[in-house]
């Protein structure tokens, strides 16, 4: 589903909120991961006006030192909407390795939408 936009509301208790905007009215239809594994227990619940509010648990594998990065993505686009980072630990001398976190998300979810395409061309 093309157009969905996802906003930050909190973050509490190990449970991050947010809002999802979705085009037509329609269920969003989203993908959360962490290091390459799907994140499955997240709840959608209708808010009205094409607004869904998501609740996402903290997966316990993430609260781990350095820096943790939980995507949501479009799974038809492969777009990330959204990006939870965790620091922990150790206080960093600069933000830049969660930059490079992301991009090791972003480079994964590239390769298996170029499998994809590579399988589906043969």
């Amino acid at each position: 589903m093309t157009g969905q936009t996802v906003s930050k509301t909190r973050l509490q208790d190990g449970m991050w909120e947010g809002v999802v905007q979705a085009p037509d009215g329609l269920k969003p239809n989203l993908r959360v991961s962490h290091e390459g594994r799907v994140v499955s227990e997240i709840n959608i619940e209708a808010m009205g006006d094409g607004q869904w509010k998501l609740r996402i648990p903290i997966p316990s594998q993430a609260i781990a030192d350095g820096i943790q990065t939980i995507t949501i993505s479009d799974p038809e686009t492969e777009q990330i909407l959204e990006t939870i980072t965790l620091l922990t630990g150790d206080m960093l001398d600069e933000d830049i390795r969660a930059e490079i976190s992301l991009l090791r998300e972003e480079l994964d979810m590239l390769k298996r939408a170029f499998r994809r395409h590579c399988l589906e061309t043969e």
